[in-house]
């Protein structure tokens, strides 16, 4: 199940004015980048991550709203309270998409009216729209979802996938980016079809194992099942130091190279956090923890911010400190990996630029230089 443009939802939920009329989601500058997009924007030939002055030349005619990372937040919790009272089996792998493990239901009620019904409760209860692929794997059931938009829904019973999939453009494979579409079409392969009729061993081949899976995909084998959602997901990192310290100047710094480096790491694996803790241990072993709830993000700056803030209201006792630490929680799948919301186009550049030479020379490769004092730390 995947909320239709989510974030232009929203806005016109909020905003009826809004309802058929090309809307862009992202900053009112030129330097800006396009967060999300309505369809009537689309038609256009605006798509997400492109730059606002490129969208307002396409479609001039365009509304542009300013995005809310707190908004969108409440309206996935609600969605997603939803379908955890309806599911025993879902994962939650961006803010909004779901997948539902519906085994089984076909004995009692029937696995496609049921999901219909909770598809109608959604949009009844929210006023959001939402489509849904039903089918045997994760993988057909998401390009069928794609199908489906918007505000649609489709079935795909079992031994029809490949057929199903056959005829569409070997972009709608997941795994399939644009290097991968790039080659394959300098290949001649342009529809699936061609993809299932190709010996995997050309696949393992061209791509090493990754060929192997997305010709897998191509002939709508995938065995992943649904992983349990569960928000108390987290990761963290903490430092104790050889000799207690009160140089608070110091202490600042390495919460900025500790977040930094818990932001990266979520980028890496492509999530998301919305809660924020700061952990402090004095010399006498007393261990003081403070969170702050925020929208989703990966964005370092904004958690950096948060962290040092949380900091500043934690420290408050003067003593000894030997141990600090930082821990993001509440994480979600996603790819909002930055705030295309108020960064122009150079700050998302820099962050994807930095975090390619991280994954190609270590994480360690550029750091901000607040984070480089970590001395005397075991």
């Amino acid at each position: 199940m995947d909320l239709d443009a989510f974030f232009v939802s929203v806005a016109c939920l909020e905003n009826s004015a809004l309802r058929g009329k090309p809307v862009i989601i992202g900053g009112s500058g030129d330097r800006g980048v396009v967060s999300a997009c309505s369809y009537e924007a689309r038609a256009f030939g605006v798509h997400s991550a492109m730059p606002v002055k490129l969208a307002r030349r396409l479609c001039p005619d365009a509304l542009f709203v300013r995005g809310d990372h707190d908004r969108y937040s409440y309206y996935s919790n609600i969605v997603t309270e939803i379908i955890e009272e309806s599911v025993p089996l879902y994962e939650k792998s961006s803010i909004d998409e779901f997948y539902l493990d519906l085994t089984g239901m076909d004995r009692f009620y029937g696995c496609y009216a049921w999901a219909t019904a909770l598809r109608q409760r959604i949009t009844k209860e929210t006023g959001l729209p939402i489509s849904f692929g039903l089918s045997p794997n994760k993988t057909v059931s998401k390009v069928a979802t794609g199908e489906a938009k918007p505000n649609g829904q489709l079935r795909v019973d079992q031994g029809t996938e490949k057929g199903f999939l056959a005829p569409l453009s070997i972009s709608k494979i997941p795994m399939v980016g644009e290097k991968t579409y790039r080659l394959l079409r300098s290949m001649g392969v342009e529809h699936i079809r061609t993809l299932q009729e190709m010996p995997v061993q050309l696949m393992e081949r061209v791509l090493g194992d990754n060929g192997i899976v997305i010709w897998k995909k191509a002939n709508g084998i995938d065995p992943s099942p649904v992983e349990p959602y569960t928000e108390r997901k987290s990761i963290s990192t903490e430092m104790t130091f050889e000799q207690d310290t009160i140089d608070v100047h110091r202490l600042r710094n390495l919460i900025v190279g500790m977040t930094e480096k818990l932001a990266f790491q979520l980028r890496a694996e492509d999530k998301v956090t919305s809660c924020v803790t700061v952990k402090i241990r004095y010399s006498n072993f007393d261990t003081h923890t403070t969170q702050s709830r925020i929208s989703y993000t990966a964005c370092d700056h904004t958690l950096i911010a948060r962290a040092k803030e949380l900091f500043d209201k934690l420290y408050n006792r003067r003593l000894l400190i030997r141990l600090i630490g930082v821990r993001f929680s509440h994480l979600v799948g996603g790819g909002y990996q930055i705030n295309l919301f108020e960064d122009s186009e150079e700050t998302i550049r820099l962050y994807q630029a930095m975090d390619k030479l991280r994954n190609r020379f270590g994480e360690g490769a550029v750091r901000r230089a607040a984070g480089l004092n970590r001395r005397g730390m075991r």
